[in-house]
């Protein structure tokens, strides 16, 4: 006998809509289960999607998905909507190769209008819906879930702020599971946000409205702020109310009991203008490993469903975030100016063992990263050395700041950019692809990108000696290579590189941490009779021009390598010989970069393979401009 026989029956949305409300709690717990199963299986996030299951459930239940709208902010907690969305039969492949997303995704499923692995986006994405709605005469409902913390997001904000000038019908749904914004929910709490959600309280809310628009001017306008500010100060939605919100809750996430009727209150409500929902949860629910654990599980390997015991793999070497956050504590130790700033990914970054070392001195500022930059501006400006550490993917969010507040005026802040490259399971969305194109355009940037765990520690060095303005280090996720690091870091020369091998046929230059690759393909070369250089341009911006200039008069062929976009660090090569009159001689030169498109999540090395990016990839290809077909050469050597 099934142990999950509610879930067994529903496929999609509208099977589920087709049981009795006292059923629902049961198909609740089927489906945490069931996704605690999945994870188990694949790893991936586990705290955020457990804490929304009643959420899922009811929502499905009450609003006619996909026909009405329903987006999920970030997506990480979209597991169980996965599940309950007719991909239940692919839910194992999470995160693999050729399987689920692990965040929402258009092309994906009709359940999923809008694709996210960022944040705080979800309420503009659903005005935008709302709008072409209303401008084509339909007349479905849209939703958008956004986290507690997805709010500390400017973004956030300016979509309230204009979904309240627009007064056009969006229901947002605020998923309060860690931020101290509203009393305790309990059932006088649930009572009151049934009774300020139901037909006849808004029916009489609007009689009232109008009768006091009879009234004087100043009259009317002072009624209408006492309503607001009263059920503010019940409820908590003060803030919302000003920004045109009509304010419910907080509401318990984890009671159908009392969560399915406000949701049909909502649904059933025509008024127009939008209305916000604060729902309670609890990251975690239902699996005690999850709530005892300090993040909630929010990202898992794969573990024991019984015991909660993660599958990790023993680490031969630290982690280049961990090598990054040791370096940054040595050098804060000798410079009382240095400060620490992170956009609320203080765990990923590896500030959170700064911060135990200079709590004082690390600033977490929220999911924010256009606050965090002009935050760094303006501490530098008046003479602290700020580390604004963010991933590359998401200093994307704030790259008018460092255009506008750093660049142009030459501040020395130092941005450390960690995920350089590909991520494997988290696919395109938090792969770190265009950094080096992106601030390698800017004027007075200097850019530095880290080999392995003795350049990340001088290069961290160099940063915090660096005073002439911007610069910026990136880095891969994951273990290092196992380099020494150095006791004494070395303070790098600014656009120099450094000669690894010297041979005479073909020179590989490498920026960033493809270079053990590169030293395998000449590895592979060598052995072919073909003698290989490798260097490591360590800088981007500026670039060592002796270095390049000699590798590309001395060599037949000259390749750049480079886990970036097109448009980076070749660019700037090419830029630099073409100027130069390098390319009117005859060199055969290729640039090694990753694909003109967005990859797909699959295991780094894979992906790795895929860009072109190996060593037997590296080797083949200069194999290639040598001898002009690879094959040829294989059936020469052969013979």
């Amino acid at each position: 006998m099934s142990s999950t026989p509610l879930l067994d029956f529903v496929r999609l949305p509208a099977d589920l809509r087709e049981l009795k409300k006292d059923r629902l709690q049961q198909f609740a717990d089927e489906l945490r289960a069931e996704t605690i199963r999945a994870v188990a299986h694949t790893g991936g996030h586990l705290g955020a999607g457990l804490g929304v299951v009643e959420l899922t459930t009811a929502l499905h239940y009450v609003f006619n998905t996909p026909e009405d709208i329903l987006i999920w902010d970030v997506g990480h907690q979209s597991y169980p909507h996965k599940i309950l969305t007719g991909r239940r039969d692919r839910i194992r492949t999470l995160r693999q190769a050729g399987g689920l997303s692990g965040f929402t995704r258009r092309s994906e499923s009709i359940y999923d209008p809008f694709g996210a692995a960022h944040s705080s986006t979800s309420i503009s994405a659903a005005l935008g819906y709302a709008a072409a709605r209303d401008r084509q005469g339909k007349n479905h409902h849209v939703i958008a879930v956004i986290g507690d913390g997805a709010m500390s997001a400017g973004m956030a904000y300016e979509a309230m702020n204009n979904a309240g000038a627009m007064k056009s019908r969006l229901i947002v749904i605020l998923n309060d599971n860690d931020m101290s914004i509203a009393p305790p929910v309990g059932a006088i709490s649930n009572y009151l946000s049934r009774l300020v959600s139901s037909k006849p309280y808004r029916g009489l809310r609007g009689l009232a409205k109008k009768i006091a628009q009879r009234f004087p001017r100043p009259m009317y306008q002072m009624a209408e702020r006492a309503e607001e500010y009263a059920r503010g100060m019940v409820t908590g939605g003060t803030l919302f109310e000003e920004l045109g919100f009509y304010y419910i809750g907080p509401v318990d996430g984890h009671n159908l009991d009392a969560l399915v009727p406000i949701l049909e209150n909502v649904r059933d409500s025509r008024d127009e203008g939008p209305v916000l929902i604060h729902v309670r949860t609890e990251k975690g629910r239902g699996f005690e490993p999850a709530k005892s654990a300090p993040d909630k599980c929010h990202a898992v390997n794969k573990f024991d469903v019984i015991t909660g015991t993660q599958v990790k793999s023993t680490a031969k070497t630290p982690t280049f975030t961990r090598v990054y956050a040791d370096a940054l504590i040595r050098e804060a130790a000798r410079d009382e100016k240095i400060i620490a700033v992170t956009a609320a990914m203080p765990s990923g970054t590896g500030l959170d063992v700064f911060a135990q070392k200079f709590p004082e001195r690390c600033y977490d500022v929220g999911i924010a990263e256009q606050h965090a930059v002009t935050f760094a501006a303006g501490a530098a400006c008046d003479g602290l050395k700020p580390f604004v550490t963010i991933y590359s993917t998401f200093l994307q969010r704030a790259y008018d700041q460092v255009v506008h507040d750093v660049a142009i005026q030459n501040l020395p802040v130092r941005f450390m950019m960690d995920r350089a490259g590909l991520v494997g399971a988290d696919g395109a969305t938090h792969a770190g692809a265009f950094d080096i194109a992106y601030l390698g355009c800017l004027p007075n940037f200097t850019l530095m990108a880290a080999a392995d765990e003795a350049e990340l520690s001088n290069m961290v060095h160099t940063a915090a000696l660096h005073n002439a303005g911007p610069i910026a280090l990136r880095y891969p996720r994951g273990e290092g290579t196992g380099a020494a690091i150095p006791e004494m870091p070395t303070a790098l020369e600014i656009g120099k590189g450094r000669l690894l091998r010297e041979g005479t046929k073909i020179a590989l230059l490498s920026y960033g941490a493809r270079l053990a690759e590169c030293l395998a393909a000449a590895d592979q070369l060598a052995a072919m009779g073909l003698p290989t250089t490798v260097a490591d341009a360590r800088f981007a911006k500026p670039l060592d021009e002796d270095l390049l200039l000699s590798l590309a008069r001395e060599h037949e062929v000259l390749l750049t390598i480079e886990e970036g976009s097109v448009g980076g660090f070749s660019a700037l090569c090419l830029h630099r010989l073409a100027a130069l009159g390098e390319l009117d001689k005859g060199l055969k030169i290729r640039t090694l970069t990753l694909p003109d498109y967005f990859q797909d999540h699959a295991a780094p090395e894979k992906q790795y393979a895929e860009a072109g990016l190996d060593a037997a990839a590296i080797a083949r290809t200069a194999v290639d401009l040598i001898f002009g077909d690879a094959n040829r050469f294989a059936g020469r050597s052969a013979g």
